[in-house]
């Protein structure tokens, strides 16, 4: 192992955005037993902070890898295509529209019935967001226009959350 090692290079899986979750989860279970610092109790307390260090970019990994939009911006940057979210808000315009009609439609949700109608809009967007994120990066290998598709997909996932607040407040 090697700190330099990409995320993909240290759990020996293809630099793709497909990734198999249960194959994650089993090399990362692996390379923890590999560094747990308790292994190294016995080579004293350097060894064990180094085994602390691998404890750590494993588990930073695993969280990156695991996470499709968060693996989808990693593999952007990885590929000279930085996501830029603080700077580059720039979205086509049926996609503005999009977001003012999901705003209205939540500050006009009185019950559970309006917010399931807006969920399941919201996560049939999610959806197709990252199927197009599979196409472009595995397929066309466009890490610039996959770099822009991470951005809509951020403000879809924000937007889920806030619906997912507000069932919240109706259940209480």
């Amino acid at each position: 192992m090697n700190l330099n090692d990409t995320d993909f290079e240290l759990f020996a899986v293809p630099p793709t955005f497909a990734q198999e979750r249960a194959a994650l989860d089993a090399r990362w279970k692996e390379l923890q037993r590999e560094a747990h610092p308790d292994r190294f109790a016995a080579q004293g307390a350097a060894a064990q902070r180094v085994a602390m260090q691998w404890s750590v970019r494993i588990n930073e990994a695993y969280q990156r890898l695991k996470d499709p939009l968060r693996r989808a911006t990693y593999l952007c940057e990885l590929n000279g295509a930085p996501v830029q979210a603080e700077t580059n808000t720039a979205m086509p315009p049926e996609f503005l529209m999009q977001q003012m009609e999901w705003r209205e439609a939540l500050d006009e949700a009185a019950d559970e019935a309006a917010l399931d109608v807006l969920k399941a809009q919201v996560d049939e967007a999610r959806a197709r967001a990252l199927s197009s994120l599979d196409w472009l990066i595995d397929e066309k290998g466009d890490y610039l226009a996959a770099a822009a598709q991470v951005r809509a997909l951020m403000f879809i996932e924000r937007f889920a959350s806030e619906v997912d607040q507000r069932f919240d407040r109706l259940g209480q």
